[in-house]
């Protein structure tokens, strides 16, 4: 379960914004992505998505899985999002929340997952709290735990720690990579800080 970008680049009219690249990044493998500010580094990973904004367009291949996502749309590629912000539906319970991103199912089933999802945040009874009254370090790990039910084939994290003070960033940084390495999820991670680089973890340069 692999994600393999083939001369992928992104284009506003004749201008490239950054130079084609080429890359897999395997089962489990967490790639870091960095440059300046302005280098392209979203645009990358909104190439990959498949949902970057007009006028900027992607030149390459995306492939997941073995399987070719150029033509795909972006709801149908089976690839998670983190931002910098949690994007938790504030309308929603935490519990509604998770439950958003599971697959429709039985209703048991999905309870026992919601069940089982709350034990791995270490928030059990917190299903009908509203994210308003959870901390920054709580809303993070709901929003990390709704992308993974969705089981996702691939990983993209847009500077999903930069919002957090040092000492909860690097408790969530570890909580996020166990969980992408356990499920063998490939992942693409965008920052500015060379503290979230895993070890041993390669990083490119766009």
């Amino acid at each position: 379960m692999s994600l393999v970008l083939e001369k992928l680049s992104v284009y506003l009219g004749d201008s490239r914004i950054f130079e084609p690249l080429s890359l897999t990044v395997a089962q489990g493998e967490i790639v870091t992505v960095m440059g300046a500010s302005g280098s392209g580094k979203t645009s990358l990973l909104s190439a990959v998505a498949g949902d970057l904004p007009e006028p900027l367009y992607a030149v390459g291949l995306v492939i997941l899985q073995g399987r070719d996502l150029t033509r795909i749309p972006p709801e149908s590629r089976r690839i998670g999002r983190l931002f910098q912000d949690d994007l938790l539906f504030p309308h929603l319970t935490v519990g509604e929340n998770l439950l958003f991103g599971m697959a429709r199912g039985p209703k048991i089933e999905r309870q026992a997952m919601l069940k089982m999802a709350l034990q791995h945040l270490e928030l059990e009874g917190f299903e009908n709290r509203e994210p308003h009254t959870l901390s920054g370090g709580q809303r993070s790990r709901v929003a990390l735990m709704r992308a993974l039910l969705a089981k996702p084939d691939a990983m993209l994290l847009d500077e999903p720690f930069s919002k957090l003070d040092k000492t909860l960033r690097s408790t969530i940084r570890e909580y996020t990579y166990s969980h992408l390495q356990e499920r063998n999820i490939p992942t693409l991670l965008v920052t500015h800080d060379p503290e979230d680089v895993p070890t041993g973890g390669r990083v490119i340069y766009v």
